[in-house]
């Protein structure tokens, strides 16, 4: 697992270094198929808070595997042992799905569990989400400031298209804050 450390604001020391990787070398016993951890840690000065340390950790891992976590703290540990926990859980509840009882598969626009004897049997629609709803889309070469407005004016939260100039499909959203962020693939994890 290859372990990277990003600092923005503030410094890490080699104490707190090791802290971060002992506290995330504990995933690695959950799920063995990390293949890169990045770490951000910067310090913010809040109005209400005071100075607080925040953490996010990206975990890729194989098949395209992407967990993300980021916590807030007065102090560095606290929001690594926060980070920690959450990604801990984000992680079980990941191998539940795809591995616990076996390798899930889509038939048909619905999930099913495939059992040993290689047999689809239904999987329990209890806690797993289904498909409710699909829609063919039609996706045209165009610029991002185009995208902006083609989805300001469906009054959607993102939308799918084209880049004109890299020919690769982005998909353009709007942010909580009130500005737009773009998604562009990163094509050195396709398998």
């Amino acid at each position: 697992m290859e372990l990277i450390v990003k600092t923005r604001n503030t410094k890490v020391s080699d104490r707190q270094r090791e802290y971060i990787e002992a506290k995330l070398a504990k995933l690695e016993r959950y799920f063995d198929q990390l293949n890169k951890v990045t770490v951000e840690v910067s310090e913010e000065q809040r109005r209400n808070e005071g100075n607080v340390h925040r953490v996010q950790v990206t975990l890729i891992g194989e098949r395209g595997l992407l967990l993300r976590s980021e916590q807030r703290a007065g102090d560095m540990r606290t929001a690594t042992d926060l980070v920690a926990d959450t990604l801990q859980r984000q992680v079980q509840r990941y191998k539940d799905k795809h591995w616990r009882r076996g390798k899930l598969r889509r038939q048909g626009g619905k999930i099913v569990d495939v059992i040993a004897n290689g047999n689809p049997a239904p999987a329990e629609t209890d806690d797993m989400p289904s498909i409710m709803r699909t829609k063919e889309i039609q996706i045209k070469p165009m610029f991002s400031d185009e995208a902006v407005e083609q989805m300001e004016l469906l009054g959607h939260d993102f939308f799918v298209f084209r880049d004109a100039d890299t020919d690769q499909i982005n998909v353009v959203y709007r942010r909580r804050d009130g500005h737009y962020g773009l998604l562009v693939p990163d094509e050195t994890y396709v398998t």
